[in-house]
C-alpha cells in the first residue's frame, strides 16, 4: 500500500468512525427500543408489539394510516410543485439579461431562512387572521377575515405544502441553474437546427440532461419533508397528524411504555425513506447498465 493511500485512509478513519457510531448507533438503539427493549423500566423482552399497536390496534391504526396518507400526500405534492416552480424559473432566467442577477437574488432569498421562520410567516400571511385575510376584508373581497379560505391548519396540509414549496424551490433552483449553466446551449441549438420546436427541445434535450440532478434533489427534498417535525407541528391540526408529529407525542407521553410506539413510528419513517433511496439507486444503476 502506497504512503499517499495510507494517509488518505488514516485521515478518513476518525470522521467515518464518528459518523458510523452516531448514525448507526442511534438507529440500532432506536430499533431496540421499538422492539420493546427498555432497561430503564425493566423491559428486556424483544417483540413487535409496538409495531402492531401503531399499525393495527383499534386505538392507533386509524391515526397511523391517515397520518401516513397525509405524509405521502404532502411530501409528493410539495416536492413536485417545488421542482416544477424551480425548473420554470431556472429555464426562464438562465440566459443573460439585464435583471438576471436580481432575479437570482429574489429566487434564492429564502434559502438561508429556517423552516420554522417560514412556517410562522405563513401563519402571519395566509391564516384567517393573517395579512391577506384582513386586506381582503378591508377592500371588500370578503365579508370578514373568517370568510378567508382555510390555508393554514387545514386537514389537507395546504399550509405545510405552501411552506415546503416556497422553501425548497430555492434548493431546486440553485441545483438546476448550476446544471443548466454547465450544459450551455449547444445541444439546443443543434436540435433547433434539425427542426425541433421549443417543446421538443425541452422534452428530448433539456429534460433528459437535467433529470439525474432533478431526481437526486427530489429524493433529498422528499426525505426531508417526510420526516420533518417543526412545520407539521406548527401548521398541522390534531387529526389527521403527520407521522413525525405523532411520534413526538408518543415521546412526550409521561408513560415510558409509549416510548416503544414512538420509536416504532420513527423506524417506519426511516424505512420508507430508505426504501425510496434504494429504488433511486436501483433506477440509476439500471440506466447506467442500459447506456
Amino acid at each position: 500500500m502506497s504512503g499517499d493511500r495510507l494517509k488518505i485512509i488514516l485521515s478518513l478513519t476518525s470522521p467515518l468512525l464518528i459518523i458510523i457510531t452516531l448514525f448507526f448507533g442511534g438507529i440500532f438503539y432506536g430499533l431496540l427500543q421499538s422492539l420493546g427493549y427498555q432497561p430503564a423500566i425493566q423491559k428486556y423482552d424483544i417483540n413487535f408489539d409496538a409495531y402492531y399497536n401503531v399499525m393495527f390496534s383499534e386505538r392507533y391504526a386509524k391515526l397511523f394510516w391517515t397520518g401516513l396518507g397525509l405524509n405521502l400526500w404532502v411530501s409528493f405534492v410539495s416536492t413536485f410543485l417545488a421542482a416544477a416552480f424551480a425548473l420554470f424559473g431556472a429555464l426562464a432566467i438562465r440566459k443573460t439579461f439585464f435583471a438576471k442577477t436580481f432575479c437570482n437574488f429574489i429566487y434564492s432569498l429564502n434559502l438561508p431562512m429556517p423552516h420554522l421562520v417560514v412556517a410562522i410567516g405563513m401563519i402571519f400571511v395566509f391564516s384567517q387572521s393573517g395579512l391577506l385575510a384582513r386586506m381582503s376584508s378591508q377592500v371588500g373581497l370578503i365579508g370578514s377575515p373568517s370568510d378567508f379560505p382555510i390555508l393554514v391548519k387545514d386537514k389537507y396540509g395546504l399550509g405545510i405544502i405552501l411552506t415546503y414549496v416556497w422553501k425548497e424551490s430555492a434548493f431546486f433552483f440553485i441545483i438546476l441553474m448550476s446544471v443548466l449553466q454547465s450544459l450551455g446551449e449547444n445541444f439546443e441549438e443543434l436540435a433547433q437546427s434539425l427542426g425541433a420546436n421549443k417543446w421538443q427541445r425541452f422534452r428530448y434535450v433539456i429534460l433528459p440532461l437535467i433529470m439525474p440532478s432533478l431526481f437526486s434533489a427530489s429524493i433529498i427534498v422528499f426525505a426531508f419533508s417526510f420526516g420533518a417535525y417543526e412545520v407539521p407541528a406548527l401548521l398541522g391540526i390534531s387529526y389527521p397528524q403527520m407521522l413525525p408529529v405523532m411520534a413526538f407525542e408518543f415521546f412526550l407521553n409521561p408513560d415510558l411504555n409509549a416510548r416503544s410506539e414512538g420509536m416504532a413510528l420513527s423506524i417506519i419513517i426511516a424505512m420508507i425513506v430508505m426504501i425510496l433511496v434504494i429504488i433511486y439507486f436501483w433506477l440509476i444503476q439500471s440506466k447506467i447498465r442500459k447506456n
